[in-house]
């Protein structure tokens, strides 16, 4: 009888919390909100060009000749990347060259492996032949046979 009781009042207060709205709903659609003001969400901050200071004029007449910046300048998010001394950029050689290099090495040397292998000598010009084959001296009758004289495969 008690739980009767107990039940009969719990049951209006669960029907009623799953009919109030989350918090965390409307908080996921501010949220989508502020993206879209804000799409790189820094604030406001103006961001300037992505460029590696290490490809800035070194002979510049700049306030901080070692970073190659000037007074006041706006920073990049992404400063530790792109200072002077964070690891250099190869720029020496394109993709395309790179792998057209790499795909001459390896024709050639497949090509040298090719060659090598048409030209090389994989048995003796002149195989020896043996009297009775080197039976006796191989081991017996029952040793595996050598060449004998006549014998024209191996």
């Amino acid at each position: 009888m008690l739980a009767q009781r107990i039940l009969s009042r719990r049951l209006p207060q669960v029907a009623l919390r799953s009919t109030v709205p989350r918090a965390s709903f409307s908080q996921v659609r501010a949220l989508k909100d502020a993206e879209k003001d804000d799409p790189l969400q820094n604030g406001g901050y103006q961001n300037p060009p992505r460029m590696k200071r290490a490809f800035r004029d070194p002979y510049g007449d700049w306030w901080d000749k070692q970073e190659r910046r000037n007074f006041g300048e706006p920073v990049h998010e992404e400063n530790e990347i792109l200072g002077v001394f964070s690891p250099e950029q190869y720029t020496h050689v394109t993709a395309r060259k790179g792998l057209l290099q790499l795909g001459g090495f390896v024709a050639t040397f497949l090509g040298f492996c090719g060659v090598v292998s048409y030209f090389y000598p994989d048995k003796p010009s002149a195989p020896r032949t043996f009297p009775d084959g080197l039976e006796k001296e191989l081991g017996g009758p029952n040793a595996l046979p050598a060449r004998k004289p006549g014998q024209d495969s191996w």
